[in-house]
C-alpha cells in the first residue's frame, strides 16, 4: 500500500504542477455535471408538481363547469355567419343533472356539486372579500381536504340548511386573529354562519385553477342547502309554495323534490360546478363522453358546459415533460463524453511531453502497472475533483433557476450520487487508454528522447 500511495503522491504532485492545465481538463465535467444536476433537478420538481396537483385535483376526478352563454326562449332568432338560427332554451348545469349522473352511469363513484358566491365577510370590525361555496361533504374526500381543527358538517347541518361553515386558514388568520373560530359566528352578506371546522390549507397555483380547482385558503364553506336556500338559487328553479327549494340531500345521493306545480323559470346556472369521480382512471375518457351525450340531451341540444379530465390532463403534461427532460439530459450527457474526451487528449498530451519520466521511472524500477496507476490516478483525480465542483455548480444553478424563473426544481440524493458516480467513470474510462499507453513505452527508448 505505502507503494500505492507514493505513486498517487506523484500522480497529485503532477495535476498541481501544470494548475491551469488540469483546470482545463476538468471544464468539461463540470458543466456536464452541473447540467445534470440542474435538469435533474428541473424534472423532478416538475413530477413533485404534477403529483401535488393529481392530489388536489382529486384521483380519477371530472370535472363539469358551465360555459358563459345566454340561453333564450327556443324560437328566437340570432345572426351567425350570415345564418338565422334558432336558439334553444337550456336550464343550466342544475342539482338534476348532478343527480342523473350519479344514478344513471354505473362508472360513476361520487358525484359533488357547487355553489360559488363571491361575498364580504366580517367579524368585529375586520373584513374580507371571500369565496362562499356551497358543497356536500362529499367535496372534502374528493379533493383530499382535511381539517386543521374542529370537525366537518353532520348530516343533520347538510339535511336542514344549518348557518354554519368551514373556513380557510386565510379567513380564519383575518377575521380571528386573536381567538379560536371554533363556535364563533361570522357574517357573509346578511347571513351569520357559525364556524364548525378550519381548512389546512394548500396552495394553488395557476395550473390547476385553469383545470377549475379553486384556492381554498381564502374560501367559507357552507352545506350546499344553506347556500341555496339562506342565499340565492340563481336558477329560480323547483319553488315550491314557500318560496325554497326543495332539495334533500344525503351522504350518497342528491333527491330534489318537484314543487307544488312544477313549474320552472329560466335563470342562470344552478351549479357552479360538478365534480365526478369515477371508479378506475381508466374509466375516465368513457365517463366523459357519456356525461356530455347525456347533459347535451337535458340542455335541449345547447353545449353550454366544459368537461375536464385534469389528471389525464396533468399525465400529459407530465409526459410532456419528460420528454423534454429526456432531451435534456441527453445533452447534459453529451457534455459529460466531450469532457471525457478532452480528458484522454489532454493525458494523452501529456505523455508525449513526460516521455522521459516515463523512461526515468521505468529504469528505477517502477513497473507497467505503476505507470499505469500513476496516469490512471492523474484522470480520475482531476474527473472527480470537476465532478465535485460541477455537484456545487449544479446546486446553485438549480437555485438560481428557481429564483430567476419561477420553475420548482427538487435536488434529488440520487441525482448528486448519479453525477458523481458518472464524474468518477468517465476519469477511469477516458483515463485509461492514455495510462495504457505510457505504459507501453520502452525505457531505453523513453531515456533517449529529448
Amino acid at each position: 500500500m505505502e507503494r500505492y500511495f507514493q505513486i498517487l503522491s506523484i500522480s497529485l504532485e503532477a495535476v498541481f504542477t501544470n494548475k491551469f492545465r488540469s483546470i482545463l481538463t476538468a471544464l468539461g465535467i463540470i458543466f456536464g455535471v452541473a447540467a445534470v444536476i440542474a435538469m435533474m433537478a428541473i424534472g423532478n420538481g416538475a413530477r413533485v408538481e404534477i403529483l401535488e396537483q393529481i392530489k388536489l385535483v382529486g384521483a380519477n376526478n371530472i370535472v363539469i363547469l358551465p360555459l358563459n352563454t345566454t340561453s333564450s326562449s327556443e324560437g328566437e332568432d340570432s345572426e351567425e355567419s350570415g345564418k338565422t338560427l334558432k336558439k334553444k332554451y337550456s336550464p343550466g348545469l342544475t342539482l338534476k343533472d348532478a343527480e342523473n349522473i350519479l344514478q344513471s352511469i354505473p362508472t360513476v363513484e361520487k358525484v359533488s356539486p357547487e355553489v360559488i358566491y363571491s361575498i364580504l365577510a366580517v367579524r368585529e370590525g375586520n373584513k374580507l372579500n371571500v369565496e362562499l361555496s356551497g358543497v356536500t361533504d362529499t367535496f372534502f374526500s374528493l379533493f383530499n381536504q382535511t381539517l386543521h381543527a374542529g370537525a366537518m358538517f353532520s348530516y343533520l347541518q347538510m339535511e336542514r340548511g344549518d348557518p354554519v361553515c368551514i373556513i380557510g386558514p386565510d379567513v380564519a388568520a383575518k377575521l380571528f386573529p386573536k381567538e379560536n373560530p371554533i363556535g364563533k359566528s361570522l357574517k357573509c352578506g346578511t347571513i351569520w354562519l357559525t364556524v364548525t371546522g378550519i381548512l389546512r390549507g394548500v396552495q394553488v397555483n395557476d395550473k390547476a385553477e385553469e383545470m377549475g380547482i379553486s384556492d381554498y385558503n381564502r374560501t367559507v364553506f357552507t352545506p350546499l342547502k344553506t347556500a341555496l336556500i339562506r342565499y340565492k338559487d340563481r336558477s329560480m328553479a323547483n319553488q315550491g309554495a314557500s318560496g325554497q327549494s326543495n332539495i334533500r340531500i344525503s351522504r350518497h345521493r342528491i333527491v330534489i323534490i318537484d314543487g307544488d306545480d312544477g313549474s320552472s323559470v329560466a335563470g342562470d346556472n344552478q351549479l357552479d360546478k360538478i365534480v365526478v369521480q369515477v371508479k378506475e382512471t381508466s374509466q375516465l375518457t368513457g365517463t366523459a363522453e357519456v356525461i356530455k351525450r347525456i347533459l347535451v340531451r337535458r340542455h335541449q341540444g345547447v353545449e353550454d358546459f366544459e368537461i375536464k379530465i385534469p389528471e389525464l390532463l396533468l399525465k400529459q403534461e407530465q409526459k410532456t415533460k419528460d420528454i423534454f427532460n429526456i432531451v435534456l439530459g441527453a445533452i447534459a450527457g453529451i457534455s459529460l463524453i466531450v469532457g471525457g474526451i478532452g480528458i484522454m487528449n489532454i493525458m494523452l498530451a501529456s505523455v508525449m511531453e513526460r516521455i522521459r519520466e516515463i523512461g526515468v521511472r521505468r529504469a528505477t524500477g517502477a513497473t507497467k502497472r505503476d505507470i499505469v496507476f500513476q496516469f490512471l490516478s492523474e484522470a480520475t483525480f482531476i474527473s472527480i475533483t470537476g465532478g465535485i465542483i460541477g455537484i456545487l455548480l449544479g446546486v446553485i444553478m438549480a437555485k438560481v433557476i428557481t429564483t430567476m424563473t419561477g420553475i420548482h426544481t427538487v435536488i434529488s440524493f440520487a441525482s448528486i450520487i448519479v453525477s458523481f458516480g458518472v464524474a468518477a467513470s468517465v476519469g477511469i474510462i477516458f483515463g485509461y487508454v492514455p495510462a495504457k499507453q505510457a505504459s507501453e513505452k520502452d525505457p531505453v527508448e523513453s531515456l533517449r528522447h529529448d
